[in-house]
Formats: C-alpha cells, structure tokens, sequence
C-alpha cells in the first residue's frame, strides 16, 4: 500500500513537581484513522537563567499514555473516592544521557484512532517556599512530538460481497476494512476457495478500530476449514480491519476470496441486504476512504480480474447474542463547562421488565466531554419488588450495550468487551459509579432485573422493578468537598478539570486523609499565625510615645491586614474572611512594604524641608502600589524600596557626619543597644523568610518572622526628637526689612547646645 507521513509538534513546556492532576502538564494529540504506526520524540532539556542548566540534578520525568481522555494517574499511590473506577494507562520513566538534555521514544504499532493525550510531571518535591527572583530556578523542560505513518487507499469488503485477491511471491499480507454500524450483534469474516502451493497457508485477523496487530483475534486457514472468524457483539459505528497474512517461508502465489456477513440483531431472523437505497439507512460515512470505492446507493463496479464482488448467499444462523433491545435515548441538558445532566424521556424512574432488559445510551461529545467526571446512580424503589428478593444489575459499556441471552449471568465483561457493573437490591438500595475523564462516544446502560434463589440468580416472574436513573457529567468528583478546590484547566484549546487539595488531604476528590491536618492543628496554626501579629503593638506604643503618627497608624494597619488576610489564607476549614482574599493579600503586602519604609525614612531624620508634607511617604506608597500589582511574590518589591529608603538614611546619616566631623549616632550606647539588635533581628528575619519557610514549617516559621519584624522595628525606630531650644534673639538688622532667626534642633539629643546654626530666614 502507499504510505503518508503526517508529523505534528508541540511547544516547549516547563515541568512542575506533582502535587495534583492540577500541577501536571497536559498534551492533545489527534492520530488519524489507518494509522499503522505512531512514533512519539519526547525531548526532556534543562534551563537556568536562560541558558543551558548544565549544573541543574537529574530529575526523573514520568510521562502518560492514554486514548480517548487524559490518563488517571496516582503517583502518590493516595485512595480514590468511593466507587470510582480508575482507567488504565501507559507510564514511561525518562531518564537523562546528557548533561543538559535527553530524548526518550515511545512506538504505538497500530494506534487507536482519535484523541491522544500525554501527561507529564516531575517528581514531588520537598514543598519549599521559595523567593521570586532570589536565585535563577532550574527549569526542566518537555516538548513531545508526534510521527505517524498511515495507510492510504485500503480496500473497503462490503457486507455480502466476495472480494477475490490473488498475492503475489511478494506480497506477505493484504488489508482491509469494513464499517459497522449499529444493531449488529456478529461479524462474521470467511476467507474462501483458497488456493496456494500447500493448501491454505494463510493467518486471518480482525482487529476494531485500527489494523490488526499480532494479539489480536486469529484463525489459522491452514488448519481451520472453513475459515471463518466471527466477532460476537462488535463495537457499533466503528471500522473493522481484516488482515489476511501468508505464512513465513511460502513461496508461490496465493489466491482466496474474503466474505464480510454482518448480523442485524433488531431482525436476528434477517442478515443486512448487500445494498441498501442509501447510506443513511446504515448509519455508514459517505467516504470509505478507498479510492474509486463503492458507496451506498450505486450500483457495484465492474468486475475484474483481480478483484470481483458479487451477491452471496448469507446463510442465517442463530447465535446466542443476536437479538437487541430498543436503546432508550437520552435528552442532554447542558448547564456549564462539565455540568451536564443526560434525562430520560418518561423518567427518571425506570421499569425493568423480568423479561427483558432496558437499555439507555449516553452521548459524550468528543473533546468536549472527556475532562470531567461521569456519574450514574441507580436507587431501588423497594416498595415495586412486592416482597421478591430481586436484584437489579446494571451493566455499562462503551460503544456496545452488553445484552447477552443468558439471563442469569451478572458480569459485563467478554472476552473483547470489558464494562463496569452495578447492582440494587431490597438491602443495598442505592449504587453509584463514577468514571473520572471518560472515553467519549456513546455509552450504554443495560437493566436487568434476576431473582435470588438456592441456586444463584433465575429470571424473575412477574415481577416489574422500579429503578431512579441518574446520569450527569461533573467538573470533579463530590466538587472536591470541603478540603479541596475544583480547578479548570485548559491546555490549548483543550479544557479539562482536576481537584487541588489542601490541609494534608490528598487523592482524586481530595478523600484521603493520610496525611491531613486534625482541626486542633489547623487552629493552632491558625491562631499563631494570627496572633504573632500583637507584637506590633509595642512598636505602635513606641511610635505614639515618640510622636511618631504616622508611622505608628501604617504599623496598626499592618497589623489589622496580616491578621485577617492569615485568618483567610488558611487551607482547611479553620478560615474567616472579612473581605475578598485578593483585597487582603493586597492590603497585608502593601502594610509590611510601607512598615519597612516608613521606619527607615524615621531613621533618616530628614531635615523639615525635605520632610514636609510627607513627600517621601506619599511617593513611597504610590510606588509601592504600583509595585505590589506588578507582581506580589517578586524579590524587588522587598528589596527595591528597602534599598533605597536604606540609601535615603545612609546620605543623611553621612551629611550629618561630614557636617558635625562626628560619627552620627555619636554614642555607642544607640549602636550597642537599639541599631546592632534591631539590624540583627531583621536579617534573621529575613534568612528565616528567604531560605528556611517550606509548606510544612510555613505556620511557625511565618509567625517567627511576624514576631522578628515587629520586634526590630521596635528597636529600630529613633526616640522622640527633643525640642527646640533658641538661643538669644539676634539684634534686628535695619534696612532690608528681614530678621535672621535660630532654629536649634537637638537631634536624639546629641547636638551640642553650644553650636548653634542658622538653617532658616524668618520674615520680620
């Protein structure tokens, strides 16, 4: 056949360690049908600083596979919610060859056609509290792309028609397809008249969805006559592969003829007509994908020598399965992004007939529906069994309902269809399944009501129960109850939803209480988070003592935010806002930059004329703001008004030392006892805030640090200034209408009275 090479790419992303389906990295790949093979490069680089992270550590890198919906992964190994089914998927463990960069490849023989996604993550991290901008962050980087090599032009067998084809000494195999549609309960596929050097040396295999692979289903021709492979209960809407294989090692030419019969369960008594008046009628595409290929509605092409279809009989047997069931269809009502309620028409309460089951599909819409959570629930009317020890199962499947003949058997599973199963009797009356990021397509639920007896389960004699049907899609499962938050997340056009748990609770719907914080912890750390903040209240009698306002009404309003703004940052249920978190986030940053700034400015004792009107305050606040909503968590908005107010007070400080041939302060008592403590207290602070707070010390390390701030600002902030003392009125000067005044300043008490400065000019 002829092959094309499709390849698709994504952009670089930056890894996180993982905490929660939250904090993985999500990506959406589409591989089109009569793909034979899928070749997934995932490149894995290291960065820091925008350079290559040659120094970075190796950090293992766990990638996901799965088809049709993102993988439910738990690398944590936390407990799932109750009754939640947990889908399979492919984890990969890329390790690094180089340095700075590796490459990993991962190969799909004959993929499923669809939707692909990939999930990517670093491992978990210790939960360190890191400062935005303090040090350049190694970053490990993951971009996968995507090979596919597809078949182009296969030929396409029609129900009821015979297709002859000869394969040469070199040809090893030959491939086909044919579609299904609904209500086909058998697929039926006969290889005839085969004619090869030794008998009929030929392997036959038929796959769904995508050609076959050497697992899949397989009759040998060589000792199977005749050679027919049925598939009980396909998948409806679906393209069926056949691959007629030679054996190894035969040499010569091969001819056979391959049979498609197709099984209509709503008329088990009928096999589907080789023609139909239009396609519509079989629920078949228009395009077979095959060039020149027949569609529905014309006539069949010529004959030729290599490759002739014509009318076969169907010989119509009974198999166990045949007969299907009308579907009960469902009403979607869509109410938000994953809210999706599915009612059934003249419900929500159901009847289940002893005789026969009742079957109900549910659409899931492709893409669209595959990123939150699916939900049934089944509540048993007691009152309608009339005292009969019924149980009523349920049998959910994907693509096929599961309608076996054999009434007494409770399992949803064959050999080719796995399903969930779900029961409701008079003792356990309520059952509930929840199925987080399904396959989309149709799902089908089948009712059946059986009766307990001595020797298992017997179909049941007048007897209709009566089941409460629910069904409907949810962002995340039980919203994550009170211990987690359901997140929307979305990677490119793709949107999908996970919980992100919080006070030590972990798991899919945050369920699992491992690890989680008691309540006697959470308000423990809540108070001391809440309550360090009194050591404020010192500096703020300090400041009020000294005269000092303005600084002591910035240090009560630091004080007020940072306990609230705690109060309302708390992860588990010991939490109480007063206003919107981002208000208060806001509010408590603004406080703690403008108590740094404002105590340096006092320090500075700024002459009056530079000091007057608060210039300094008012511009320190406004750059603050403005600063603060930039970005909240950044390095420089500490640093950045600390330094500067830092460089305001050390050119005051040095004016005064050049001026005065001193050393301002001049006593070593203020250095030994006020500015030495106070500067120590607020490095401390600062190493345990930059280097030492994780998620696990945050409530006393924080507090620590609420403690170490206030209490240097309180051995920071100056005494109060001491009053103007005037020396003598100077003799009045005539003539130019002016008197030269003396306005002595004893700063901290340290000028010498007997140096006396003329620094102002007072009108007469």
């Amino acid at each position: 056949g002829l092959f094309v090479t499709d390849y698709f790419t994504r952009t670089p992303r930056k890894l996180s360690p993982f905490r929660s389906f939250a904090s993985i990295e999500l990506f959406h790949f589409h591989i089109p049908e009569d793909t034979v093979i899928a070749v997934w490069n995932l490149i894995t680089f290291k960065e820091q600083g925008g350079t290559f992270g040659d120094q970075c550590p190796d950090r293992s890198i766990t990638v996901y596979f799965r088809s049709g919906a993102p993988s439910v992964i738990n690398p944590l190994h936390t407990h799932f919610p109750r009754d939640t089914a947990v889908p399979g998927s492919f984890a990969l463990t890329l390790t690094w060859t180089l340095p700075n960069r590796t490459t990993g490849v991962f190969n799909v023989t004959s993929p499923l056609p669809g939707d692909w996604f990939l999930a990517a993550h670093l491992p978990k991290d210790e939960g360190k509290i890191s400062v935005k901008g303090l040090y350049e962050e190694c970053q490990y980087l993951f971009q996968p792309q995507l090979i596919v090599q597809r078949l182009v032009n296969i030929a396409v067998l029609y129900p009821g028609h015979v297709t002859e084809q000869t394969m040469g000494p070199h040809n090893r195999s030959c491939l086909y397809k044919v579609f299904v549609p609904s209500y086909t309960s058998r697929v039926l596929v006969e290889v005839l008249r085969c004619r090869g050097a030794e008998g009929c040396p030929l392997w036959l295999r038929v796959r769904a969805k995508a050609p076959p692979l050497h697992n899949s289903t397989t009759l040998d021709c060589w000792e199977h006559t005749p050679c027919q492979l049925a598939q009980d209960l396909p998948f409806w809407q679906h393209w069926y592969y056949v691959l007629v294989e030679k054996h190894a090692g035969v040499p010569g030419t091969v001819s056979f003829q391959v049979t498609v019969q197709l099984t209509d369960c709503s008329r088990p008594s009928l096999a589907r007509p080789p023609f139909l008046p239009s396609s519509a009628s079989m629920n078949m595409p228009h395009s077979f994908g095959s060039a020149g290929g027949l569609a529905l509605g014309d006539s069949p092409p010529p004959t030729s020598p290599n490759d002739t279809k014509h009318p076969v009989p169907i010989p119509v047997t009974s198999h166990a399965g045949e007969r299907c069931w009308p579907v009960r269809p469902t009403l979607r009502n869509e109410l938000d992004t994953f809210s999706v309620h599915f009612y059934i028409f003249f419900g929500p309460n159901v009847s289940v007939p002893p005789d026969r089951p009742a079957v109900f599909v549910i659409n899931l819409l492709p893409v669209l529906d595959s990123g939150g959570v699916l939900n049934l629930e089944l509540r048993l009317n007691v009152s309608s069994l009339c005292g009969e020890n019924v149980t009523v199962f349920g049998c959910l499947n994907h693509e096929v309902p599961l309608t076996s003949s054999d009434n007494t058997s409770v399992t949803c599973e064959t050999e080719s269809l796995a399903g969930f199963l779900l029961s409701v009797n008079a003792t356990a009356s309520l059952s509930r399944l929840r199925i987080p990021y399904p396959q989309t397509g149709s799902w089908y639920l089948s009712l059946r009501s059986l009766c307990a007896t001595e020797h298992g389960f017997e179909p049941c004699t007048n007897v209709t129960a009566e089941v409460y049907l629910r069904a409907y899609l949810s962002p995340c499962i039980n919203d994550c109850g009170i211990y987690g938050q359901c997140k929307l997340l979305r990677t490119n056009n793709y949107l999908y939803a996970a919980c992100e748990c919080k006070a030590g609770w972990n798991g899919w719907g945050c369920t699992d209480n491992a690890e989680a914080f008691s309540y006697g912890f959470q308000l423990l750390s809540t108070l001391l988070l809440c309550l360090s903040n009194v050591m404020f209240v010192p500096p703020v009698a300090i400041a009020v003592r000294s005269h000092y306002l303005l600084e002591a009404a910035v240090y009560i309003f630091t004080m007020f935010f940072s306990t609230f703004y705690h109060a309302c940052d708390q992860p588990g249920i010991v939490v109480f806002c007063i206003m919107e978190y981002d208000v208060l986030q806001f509010c408590d940053f603004l406080g703690s930059l403008m108590s740094v700034w404002v105590t340096v400015i006092a320090m500075a004792r700024l002459q009056p004329i530079v000091k007057q009107a608060s210039v300094l305050y008012l511009l320190g606040a406004m750059l603050l703001s403005m600063a603060l909503q930039m970005d909240r968590h950044g390095l420089w908005n500490l640093l950045g008004p600390s330094l500067f107010a830092l460089g305001i007070m050390a050119v005051a400080w040095t004016a005064r030392t050049i001026r005065r041939r001193h050393c301002y302060p001049p006593t070593w008592k203020r250095w030994a006892f006020y500015l030495c403590p106070g500067a120590l207290i607020a490095a401390a602070a600062v190493l345990l805030y930059a280097f030492v707070e994780t998620e696990e010390n945050y409530f006393y390390i924080h507090s620590i640090w609420h403690l170490l701030i206030a209490g240097s600002v309180g051995f920071l902030l100056p005494p109060r200034a001491k009053p103007s003392r005037r020396l003598g009125p100077l003799p009045r000067r005539k003539g130019c209408g002016y008197q030269l005044c003396v306005n002595e300043q004893e700063e901290l008490g340290l000028v010498d009275p007997a140096v006396a400065s003329i620094n102002s000019i007072c009108t007469s």
